[in-house]
């Protein structure tokens, strides 16, 4: 792993190269980063109850008979 500290004249710029240095992973590699960001959050979350998530409204709709 390069743990050099690069400097980017833009946001764009730092966009381009972290998306370039994904790509030059192989596709297993980029799986298991996947797995292990997924793992990390679902360690940290896990026992908080009071996270805000989507309410879903259930409805039902009762259509006249054709």
């Amino acid at each position: 792993m390069d743990k050099s500290i690069r400097r980017y004249a833009s946001l764009g710029a730092m966009k381009a190269a972290e998306y370039r240095d994904w790509q030059s992973l192989p596709a297993c590699a980029r799986i298991q980063a996947v797995a292990d960001i997924t793992l990390a959050v679902y360690r940290m979350t896990r026992g908080m109850t009071d996270i805000p998530r989507l309410q879903r409204t259930l409805v039902r709709l009762q259509r006249p008979r054709s």
